[in-house]
């Protein structure tokens, strides 16, 4: 925003030197169309005529390449928002089951107190072995502490579970994680050869 465009200009040759790529081509170009304004003969003119087809043609399959490249980041670009709201939406869910993980976590704690307190219940009644009621309601409690038994290795079981879960989850986002950096890597480097291979074909 801050550079004219004349400075523009004089970085890019300052830069760029005689120039490489289009940009030498374009030389190429504008020396072989003033050759051939001032050819002598019919035959230089001609030579000169094809010379300029041919830089033309040069451009016109640099230029197509270079939309080529354009078209394939757009959709790799598409691609990566497309995983990066995957990547939301799983640690998203992540968070849910954390949550769903704390709320039996506190379940199986009051399951446990009711345990000990039931289990301090039994040996007090346990003292009590002659008395009818005493034993009814020791049999009560002895299948209700069965019932919360079950109910615990239940929740414990699904805890472990999430666990699991949770842990191939960020096991999974870890190595997508890896897989686009390796991906951005893997690009740059082809790029980095590809430009290293138009560089020694021109030369």
């Amino acid at each position: 925003g801050s550079f004219s465009s004349d400075e523009v200009i004089r970085k890019r040759l300052l830069i760029d030197g005689d120039g490489a790529g289009d940009d030498r081509r374009i030389n190429l170009l504008v020396k072989s169309f003033i050759k051939w304004c001032n050819s002598g003969s019919q035959e230089e003119g001609y030579s000169q005529y094809q010379r300029m087809l041919s830089t033309l043609s040069q451009c016109e399959f640099s230029m197509g390449k270079t939309l080529l490249v354009y078209d394939m980041n757009l959709r790799e670009m598409e691609n990566y928002e497309k995983i990066y709201k995957d990547i939301e939406n799983s640690i998203a869910a992540a968070h849910e089951k954390i949550s769903e993980c704390k709320k039996q976590i506190l379940q199986a704690k009051r399951i446990r107190k009711n345990r000990q307190e039931y289990d301090a219940l039994a040996k007090v009644i346990q003292h009590h072995p002659d008395r009818h009621e005493t034993l009814k309601q020791l049999e009560a409690l002895g299948k209700e502490l069965q019932h919360l038994s079950h109910i615990k290795e239940n929740v414990e079981d699904k805890l472990e579970l999430r666990r699991k879960q949770f842990h191939v989850l960020l096991s999974t986002i870890h190595e997508l994680q890896q897989t686009l950096e390796n991906d951005e890597k893997l690009s740059e480097a082809e790029e980095s050869q590809e430009t290293q291979m138009e560089t020694e074909t021109k030369q």
